[in-house]
């Protein structure tokens, strides 16, 4: 007797087992030379009981084998479920693959190993094959082939069981029709799905369920909620499955009160201590934006899963409650339940949230300590968070430790190398996403038409649009105005006209915006008010945003009394209440034109403490026209509010420089070098080729070096003799008259242009982008260069877009 049978046979279970105990002794059995086909029940029985390790499986196999009933279905379909039950498939499939007839209940069982162990891909396979057999299939098939079909989305072989099962009149068969049902709507068939439903005899709640998913899943919660209420009509009780589901709907349509009917409901049926159900209700609330109510109920709970307590710090996180959200996260490591992934990446969010990278830092420290940094969704949720917080090389280690990166990791360090003014890496980084064959999405590409308009780089913009052209991305009011923006920034603001009246149809606010903005950049500011007279008509309601727009638009193009109208029309006419950046486009209307008395009184009008963006808008037209009181007044007032801010002082000390009071000046870079504060260097980029070149001023770094500075020699020589005399005012230093004229040519807008004219074709366009204003004097340059190259030259510089040609600038002298 082998050992495996002998201590089966030992076994207290074994020995009282009234089946073997009618039958024979085992011995008896087992040196039988004839085992008679009406013993397997003994076999089956045997199976039922001692099927729960692989060595008794094993041996009771090896007994049917010797004893001549292998070849029974009956056995072999039992033999196929112990051996899948166990996990050991391929025991099963050798069970099953000696029979070259297999009767149904064989497949089923076949079937039902697969879907076991989760290898899902066979089961409409082994389904395919049963028909070309033509082996008779029955409910059990059905059932089984559409549970693999909807994991799999398998539409094709799904319909075919469906068409099948509708067929032979199964579908009315509860057990059938709750899984054609469920197959339909996760197949995203609704309409076909109610057909069945309500072609049912009989319906569980299962079946209710089903479709009251489907129109969930579909965000047809009115019909849900009616769904639910026809059920209730029904007789048939609700399970914690579909409270969970009107909880859902509630959460995410904002319908509170339909929601705590739901609770209610949830109480009335004693349900109050369901775990699944409290938490959904927890979420329900956190969705509607209640966590009053959140709270009231995860406090009440007195058990809680991890799923409990990741939902209320999700929910926390969701509406801007990060600090209670890290509270919570205490409460949590206290009660010693642990966390998981999801709590780390709701606040990891939370911190992208509030750029609060000492908190990051901690989350971070735990996702080492819990050996997750393999987690792709955590590791994304890490990147995105440093990029936020402005950790831009901490945000780059992580991106380039991971494992794993999906098309969202690449895009968040895209997009966080983009907001941190890494446009030029972030366009290396595109090419390097490339070479590893990773799909860019829309969001991906939208983010890189934001670093072609930070650089200016038309090719390279336009590559992009062609790229979401040929990938089929639909063109909507996102993309449309990525797009718009791209193109005005890169100086084509035709092109983005054109999108715009291609778009108009979508009604879209964001897309006028985009236009408003496009055309103020490049001083239109009559077609800027064209489009908003356009919404009006449209009835089109602008926001906060187009009066932002509108107010530089006019600004830029000196349309004062249009500017007035449309501050005084915003609350008149469009109950908008004037906010910060509203008054400081307005003041800076003002103060370009001088009107400095206005400008000055309608700041002291605000109802609060004005901006600093306010004062600085104020402080600039002051510099402009050289009002210096009136700006060392406002400068002191913005240095007591914001004395970090290195612009204030940069625009103090040029007050200070063009009234030749050096001591002052001195004073006051003093004062920056005191408190750890640097200029921003003043730099130039320009396209040529498929590369973005940048220059400093006074950067003789370049390799060009000697032909850039010689043709400079040669264009100050020509722009001279044709009448250019040098404004020196915008030397803001104490040097000689000579050096100040050195500098001036110095300036990297003009080693920029010499290096375009140096490297591009005779009369092709070169377009410019200053990180600063243009000063007056590169200004007149550039106007007495273009007429002498007979080049149109178009320089972005940090107000506006000047478009110079034969001598004449767009701006009309207005910056």
């Amino acid at each position: 007797m082998p050992l495996s049978y002998f201590n089966i046979a030992k076994s207290s279970t074994f020995c009282s087992y009234r089946l073997i105990h009618k039958a024979a002794p085992f011995s008896t059995i087992q040196h039988a030379s004839l085992f008679n086909q009406q013993h397997s029940s003994i076999f089956s029985s045997l199976l039922r009981e001692f099927s729960n390790t692989l060595i008794h499986v094993k041996s009771i196999h090896a007994q049917i084998i010797r004893n001549c009933v292998s070849t029974q279905h009956f056995l072999a379909t039992k033999l196929i479920k112990a051996y899948s039950d166990l996990g050991f498939l391929n025991s099963a499939y050798k069970v099953f693959d000696q029979f070259p007839h297999p009767e149904t209940a064989l497949c089923n069982a076949m079937m039902g190993g697969f879907l076991k162990n989760r290898e899902y891909e066979e089961v409409p396979r082994l389904f395919k094959m049963m028909g070309s057999c033509d082996i008779e299939m029955n409910s059990y098939t059905c059932v089984f082939a559409l549970k693999a079909c909807t994991v799999l989305l398998d539409k094709e072989i799904g319909m075919e069981v469906v068409r099948m099962a509708v067929r032979k009149g199964f579908h009315l068969h509860l057990h059938v029709g709750s899984s054609v049902i469920n197959f339909l709507v996760k197949s995203g068939d609704l309409d076909e799905a109610r057909v069945v439903f309500d072609g049912m005899p009989e319906r569980d709640v299962v079946c209710w369920n089903s479709i009251i998913g489907g129109y969930v899943q579909e965000c047809l919660f009115k019909e849900a909620i009616q769904m639910f209420v026809e059920m209730i009509g029904c007789g048939v009780r609700p399970s914690t499955v579909t409270m969970a589901s009107l909880l859902k709907v509630c959460g995410e349509s904002g319908l509170e009160k339909p929601g705590m009917c739901v609770h209610a409901f949830v109480l009335a049926l004693g349900m109050g201590d369901d775990v699944f159900v409290v938490t959904s209700l927890v979420g329900m609330y956190c969705n509607a934006g209640d966590t009053d109510h959140a709270f009231l109920v995860f406090n009440s709970m007195q058990t809680r899963s991890l799923i409990s307590w990741n939902t209320m710090i999700s929910g926390c996180v969701q509406n801007g409650m990060v600090p209670e959200s890290f509270s919570l996260f205490h409460r949590l490591v206290e009660s010693g339940d642990g966390f998981d992934s999801g709590t780390l990446v709701s606040l990891i969010r939370g911190c992208s949230q509030t750029s609060d990278l000492e908190n990051g830092k901690v989350i971070h420290s735990c996702v080492i300590r819990k050996g997750l940094e393999s987690n792709t969704v955590l590791s994304t949720a890490t990147v995105d968070m440093y990029s936020k917080c402005g950790a831009i090389k901490q945000a780059t280690n992580v991106f380039r430790t991971m494992e794993k990166r999906n098309v969202i990791t690449w895009t968040a360090m895209l997009v966080g190398l983009s907001q941190n003014g890494y446009a030029e890496d972030a366009l290396q980084l595109f090419c390097q996403m490339q070479e590893e064959n990773v799909a860019a999405n829309s969001v991906t590409l939208v983010s890189l038409l934001h670093c072609c308009a930070h650089l200016g780089s038309l090719k390279k913009g336009r590559s992009v649009h062609a790229h979401l052209i040929r990938h089929g991305y639909a063109f909507n009011a996102v993309n449309i105005s990525a797009l718009i923006d791209m193109y005005a920034k890169c100086g084509k603001i035709h092109s983005a006209e054109k999108l715009f009246y291609k778009g108009f149809h979508l009604n879209d606010i964001i897309l006028c915006n985009s236009m408003i903005t496009g055309y103020g950049m490049h001083g239109q500011g009559h077609q800027a008010l064209g489009v908003y007279d356009r919404m009006i008509d449209e009835r089109l309601k602008p926001n906060q945003t187009t009066f932002v727009s509108l107010l530089t638009a006019c600004s830029h193009s000196g349309l004062i009394e249009e500017g007035r109208i449309l501050f005084r029309s915003m609350e008149r006419d469009h109950n908008i209440k004037p906010s910060d950046k509203h008054y400081a486009c307005f003041v800076d209307l003002l103060s370009r034109a001088g009107c400095l008395e206005e400008a000055d009184s309608l700041v002291k009008q605000i109802p609060d403490e004005p901006s600093t963006d306010v004062l600085e808008a104020l402080l600039s037209g002051c510099r402009i026209h050289k009002n210096i009181n009136m700006g060392i007044q406002i400068a002191d007032r913005l240095i007591s509010l914001d004395y970090l801010n290195t612009g204030i002082y940069i625009m103090l000390s040029n007050i200070y420089s063009e009234a030749r009071r050096w001591e002052s000046v001195n004073h006051i870079r003093g004062l920056m070098r005191t408190r750890g504060l640097k200029k921003t260097p003043a730099f130039s980029l320009i396209e040529v080729g498929n590369q973005v070149y940048t220059f400093f001023a006074g950067d003789d770094s370049h390799p060009g070096w000697g032909n850039i500075k010689q043709l400079l020699e040669n264009m100050r020589l020509e722009v001279e003799a044709s009448g250019y005399v040098p404004d020196t005012s915008c030397v803001l230093r104490d040097v000689n008259e000579s050096m100040k004229i050195q500098l001036l040519w110095g300036h990297s807008e003009r080693l920029a242009i010499a290096f375009g004219l140096l490297n591009t074709s005779y009369g092709s366009l070169i377009r410019i982008t200053k990180n600063l204003r243009v000063c007056v004097d590169c200004h007149t340059v550039t106007k007495y260069i273009s007429k002498i190259v007979k080049r149109e030259i178009i320089v972005r510089d940090a107000n506006r877009f000047h478009h110079f040609v034969n001598g004449e600038c767009s701006c009309n002298d207005y910056w």
